[in-house]
């Protein structure tokens, strides 16, 4: 057996283990597992799915999107990953939710930071409202009620948050923190009990008196009669002397107290101001906030409007260049606009844009001829916004073998797989496709980041039939974005 081989097997057995672990949601064993099993072969497409999908099963959405990103890049066509984004992207509204829910995740974590434990605890409850699987969110707010001492609402959480993930070492933490501090008051509880059941109590006048129960205290009856007797009498005499004192004592007293009373309704008071205070500053900042978006809306929709109606006089008047007409007319959101805008825009854009897509590509292929490809990036960019397929992808193939040359990769993957995606019968795809199987072909060659070729399992058997979602359930439906 070779060394490509062995590799392989090493990642089909970590494979395995992962699933395993995945299946009966231990998954943060799982997520160690899958880890080593890209190590030894990071084109395992059924491994790095399957991590998608523990990362989704904990809430961690970002996560799980980059694995299934990379392993559609790796094998674009029966990929199951392709199901799993259509299925992410497919529901209206919910990534913003996940987002929303991320974002105050992080506000809550802030709040944490300085101190601020009840204004983290309202975000994090919104957190997980909006994105119900997210589990950092819910032990973030176990661990805030364990230190405002609400040990109920904590309990609540980690049981959440362990049946989201039953292994997961933050969660079995704080599980064991909640247990010792519950064995600690009950141990306190008994020992009160025992200290009351061994002493006894009673008042003489105004004298509360404190004395150990004694044993054989029927057998000595006669002389604790005559000991209580005499403590009495001793009491007696020592409440008539002090009722001689001045009453200026009692007066004194009696004015502390009323004080004390009216600082604490004060106290009170001010407590019930301020929990309000802190009510209204929430619904004026979630106000302020969608005024602020409506606000942005209303500009943009009139700076488009008055763009096109400026360049329309211009157009009209063949007194402005094409590149100055094309600068501003990028700026406009065409969907903001009205009929007439929408109207004018569409004229303008209907014979100034063809003829300037043309320019700018052929000055961009001069530019890419001299190596010159930050110019040759900026005017194709241009031409994409004005049509993203121009040419049959002539355009976006330049622009992604610029951005090759130009170091920026990723880029240029993501232009060459939208080519390969969605202009396939075209010369420029074809191209791509050449490009993207360029660099699977040199990543092969190198034997420290590849494990060879073939995705068998255990024995060398592809186990295709586990790659389900089983990892999910109803708590887990919600994935989230950043």
């Amino acid at each position: 057996m070779d060394y490509s081989t062995k590799l392989i097997y090493q990642s089909n057995f970590w494979y395995n283990d992962g699933l395993k672990k995945a299946t009966i949601r231990d998954l943060s064993g799982a997520i160690v597992s899958l880890r080593k099993s890209l190590q030894y072969n990071r084109e395992n497409i059924a491994a790095r799915n399957l991590l998608g999908l523990v990362y989704y099963g904990r809430g961690d959405v970002v996560e799980a999107l980059v694995e299934w990103i990379l392993s559609k890049n790796f094998q674009s066509n029966d990929n199951i990953a392709n199901y799993y984004i259509k299925k992410v992207q497919e529901v209206p509204g919910e990534l913003e939710g996940i987002n929303q829910a991320v974002k105050r995740f992080n506000q809550g974590l802030a709040y944490a930071k300085q101190n601020g434990e009840d204004m983290a605890i309202i975000q994090l409850k919104k957190a997980v409202s909006s994105h119900s699987g997210y589990v950092k969110a819910y032990q973030l707010l176990a661990l805030l009620y364990l230190k405002t001492e609400q040990y109920t609402n904590a309990r609540r959480a980690l049981r959440i948050a362990h049946r989201l993930d039953t292994t997961d070492s933050f969660t079995l933490r704080y599980m064991h923190e909640l247990n010792q501090i519950r064995k600690n008051r009950v141990v306190r509880t008994k020992e009160n009990e025992k200290q009351d059941e061994r002493t006894v109590t009673y008042n003489i006048g105004n004298e509360s008196i404190i004395q150990p129960v004694s044993t054989n205290y029927k057998e000595h009856s006669g002389l604790h009669t005559i000991i209580n007797i005499m403590i009495g009498v001793v009491v007696g005499v020592a409440v008539m002397w002090f009722l001689v004192l001045p009453a200026v004592s009692s007066s004194r007293q009696k004015e502390l107290n009323k004080q004390t009373v009216e600082f604490s309704d004060k106290i009170a008071t001010q407590e019930a101001q301020i929990s309000v205070l802190k009510t209204e500053l929430e619904e004026y900042r979630s106000t302020n906030e969608e005024s602020k978006n409506a606000k942005a809306t209303a500009e943009s929709t009139k700076e488009s409007y008055e763009i096109v109606m400026n360049i329309y006089q211009h157009f009209t008047a063949s007194d402005m260049s094409d590149n100055a007409m094309l600068d501003e007319l990028l700026k406009v959101k065409p969907d903001a606009l009205g009929t007439e805008g929408q109207d004018r825009y569409k004229k303008i854009t209907d014979t100034l844009y063809p003829r300037m897509c043309q320019k700018l590509l052929d000055s961009a292929r001069d530019s890419f001829k001299v190596a010159n490809y930050k110019t040759a990036i900026e005017n194709l960019e241009k031409v994409s916004k004005m049509d993203a397929g121009y040419g049959d992808g002539a355009a976006m193939l330049l622009l992604a073998q610029s951005y090759e040359k130009e170091g920026e990769q990723d880029k240029a993957n993501i232009l060459y797989q939208k080519l390969v995606e969605e202009l396939k019968d075209t010369d420029s795809a074809a191209k791509a496709k050449e490009a993207l199987e360029a660099q699977n072909t040199k990543g092969k060659k190198n034997p420290d980041t590849q494990g060879g070729e073939g995705t068998t399992q255990d024995d060398g058997t592809q186990d295709d039939g586990t790659q389900d979602m089983g990892t999910q359930d109803n708590d887990t439906q919600d994935i989230d974005t950043q």
